[in-house]
């Protein structure tokens, strides 16, 4: 298994159909997050803000894994209730379409929280 170290790399290892949500979820990121460092750490893209994690994202068997910490979750608990969730994290199922609105509303929780911690 080779490492992944961008994530265009990361991305091209996913069948197309696949590359087309992740993506999708990059760009509301990089949208909503202009000024986040975006690496992969854990082993799935990474985004960091003020040097402190904002969000995570990765492709799995049947799901996008979100991590958001614990605080993004927890302020969306609600809006997020419909998907299968552990602490800090949510899975949005390849066979449903993604909640972008929803995602862009996190992201942007999470860079306001980012930018009152500086």
């Amino acid at each position: 298994m080779k490492k992944i170290d961008n994530v265009d790399a990361y991305i091209s290892e996913f069948p197309a159909e696949i590359q087309d949500k992740l993506i999708q979820i990059r760009e509301i990121i990089r949208e909503n997050a202009p000024d986040a460092i975006e690496g992969i750490s854990y082993g799935m893209p990474s985004y960091k803000l003020n040097k402190k994690p904002l969000v995570y994202f990765g492709g799995y068997e049947k799901h996008i894994g979100f991590y958001a910490t614990p605080t993004g979750h927890e302020r969306f608990k609600n809006e997020l209730a419909a998907y299968k969730q552990g602490k800090g994290s949510v899975q949005f199922p390849y066979n449903q379409a993604l909640p972008l609105d929803l995602i862009a509303e996190i992201v942007k929780f999470r860079v306001e929280e980012s930018e009152q911690m500086k």
